[in-house]
């Protein structure tokens, strides 16, 4: 019987000598070499159908796996088309970062639908035995894993080879963040200081060290007290930029406590006073916390100048980012739902703030057993 055959770019179906029907797809030249992927069935409609998919998968850009595709060439593909149009610039550099380090160098050369889960463990135990730490292996296996539920998705594999293994098993860090008693030391010994206002605003409503440096004035109502969480600023190709933030969570409105809203009055009429001495050199960006010139303040260096400040008030060691712990445990303390502080932070989703600040549970359970044992005892 004559075979059957589609038009040019099209793929073709016909019948082989056994009775079986056979569809070819032309991918073009990968790596030099010519690629086609083949189908087949014991009907022609069931050949046309996994042809029509596959075309399908092409017309959308999504990746049509050929029997020799390797995990490297996946990644490559899905950091391309997947992760860069819809994940942030740091994102899309990390995960592409440990593709190239770890991912690629162990598994890059395996087929991708044979990938295994002994593959996968085996990857880990080497980065082990190379000295790596555990949260940079269950980073490189948290990747891994995100790109094959995308795989999952996109029909290149029946199963996730990264998720049927288990991570290892990682210290977390201890969080010891300021007492009540060291915040109000230290915000008092800031007294005066330019950067009071940032040192506020991150210890009442537990800012991310970008989210502060990306507020702009026109996220603020001073007079309603709200402070709207939209941007934030990154280094991108060595350029500080504001860009927005990260995700849906993210991106919130907090209600400002007093203290905070008394800061930002008066540090808005000092940054008035910056503005007139820097003249012609001031860049307006509408920053609430520019450097003295208007510009974006570069985070590093906004960590040094803040640590500096802790070491001279005589308080033990803090990075920036602890202001946000400090925020969040303070709040816990004083009995705020943990809900409640998940949304103000800005959480994805409230078992990161559970486990983060595990630390603070015990002593809320606490104070729960005794509020429950003055109620009860006062009906008794």
């Amino acid at each position: 019987q004559m075979a059957k055959k589609r038009g040019p770019n099209e793929g073709t179906i016909s019948k082989r000598a056994d009775g079986r029907w056979m569809a070819r797809l032309n991918l073009g030249v990968v790596d030099g070499k010519r690629k086609r992927k083949y189908f087949y069935g014991d009907t022609r409609k069931e050949v046309a159908e996994q042809l029509a998919a596959a075309l399908r998968d092409l017309q959308y850009g999504l990746p049509v796996a050929v029997e020799r595709q390797t995990v490297g060439q996946f990644l490559s593909h899905w950091l391309e088309t997947s992760v860069k149009p819809s994940r942030s610039y740091n994102t899309h550099k990390s995960y592409a970062k440990l593709a190239r380090l770890y991912l690629v160098p162990h598994l890059g050369h395996l087929q991708l639908q044979k990938l295994a889960p002994q593959h996968v463990q085996t990857m880990m135990n080497a980065m082990g035995a190379a000295g790596l730490s555990p949260r940079t292996i269950a980073y490189a296996r948290a990747v891994l894993r995100r790109a094959l539920n995308q795989a999952i998705k996109w029909e290149l594999v029946t199963k996730n080879a990264a998720a049927l293994t288990d991570p290892p098993a990682a210290r977390q860090r201890e969080v010891h963040p300021f007492t009540p008693e060291q915040a109000r030391a230290f915000l008092d010994a800031v007294s005066g200081h330019r950067q009071k206002a940032l040192y506020t605003v991150a210890l009442a409503i537990g800012l991310r060290q970008g989210e502060a440096l990306g507020l702009r004035w026109e996220d603020l109502d001073l007079d309603t007290g709200q402070l709207h969480v939209r941007k934030q600023i990154q280094r991108i190709d060595s350029k500080l930029q504001l860009v927005d933030v990260k995700t849906a969570k993210s991106r919130r409105t907090i209600p400002l406590p007093a203290i905070a809203i008394i800061a930002l009055r008066a540090h808005r009429t000092r940054q008035l006073e910056e503005r007139l001495l820097a003249g012609q050199r001031w860049q307006d960006r509408g920053l609430v916390f520019p450097t003295m010139v208007g510009t974006p303040q570069d985070g590093n260096n906004t960590r040094v100048l803040f640590q500096r400040l802790v070491k001279r008030a005589g308080l033990p060691p803090q990075r920036f980012h602890d202001l946000r712990h400090a925020c969040a445990s303070l709040l816990l303390f004083q009995g705020v739902p943990a809900r409640v502080v998940m949304e103000i932070l800005g959480h994805s989703n409230i078992g990161i703030t559970m486990n983060t600040y595990s630390h603070v549970m015990p002593q809320a359970q606490r104070d729960a057993a005794n509020l429950m044992d003055a109620i009860l005892s006062a009906t008794s």
